[in-house]
Parts: structure tokens; sequence; C-alpha cells
């Protein structure tokens, strides 16, 4: 499993707007390795701040694969990208270990 952090640029927010139902769209098409995602908000600047993926696959690489193929990737929209590798320990009031 792994996490992505999507940190977004605040310049190209328009790009966001523009292309969200494609957005949306691809994390539908892949929801079977994309298990969770959302928007992060800075409350203090009052704006979009990025997104979080939760992401079930077998290597980093796949996950990059997934992050490029997004409409979102190529506009510009992503100022930075970090993938981490995540354990899932305790889920719906349960210790997983």
């Amino acid at each position: 499993m792994y996490v992505v952090l999507l940190e977004d640029d605040p310049a190209f927010a328009d790009a966001r707007a523009r292309l969200m139902e494609e957005h949306l769209q691809f994390l539908e098409r892949n929801g079977d390795t994309i298990r969770s995602a959302g928007p992060l908000r800075d409350e203090i600047a009052d704006a979009g701040a990025g997104g979080l993926w939760i992401v079930d696959a077998p290597d980093r690489e796949t996950v990059q694969a997934l992050v490029e193929a997004d409409p979102f990737w190529p506009t510009g929209l992503r100022k930075s990208v970090s993938i981490l590798s995540w354990r899932q320990v305790f889920a719906d009031g349960q210790r997983r270990i």
C-alpha cells in the first residue's frame, strides 16, 4: 500500500476546475487500485492545497504511472508529489496486526 500526497500550485487552480470531471472519471476507472482519494485544504489560507490518495499497488513505479496518467498531471497543477509506502495497522476501530 502507498499514500500519495499531492501538493497543488495555486497558479494552476483553473486546471482543477476545468478538468475535475475527467479527474473523477479517472479515479473511478482506477478504483480497484486507488482505494481512497480526496482533496486537501489549507484552512488558514482558505484554499485548496492538493490531494491524498491511498493506493493498493505492487510497487512505487505502478503508483508513479497512475499519478502521471491523471488528467491533472500534464497541466502543471501538481507542484509536488510524495509517494510513501504505508502499512495499515488500524482501521474501523480495530487493530490489523
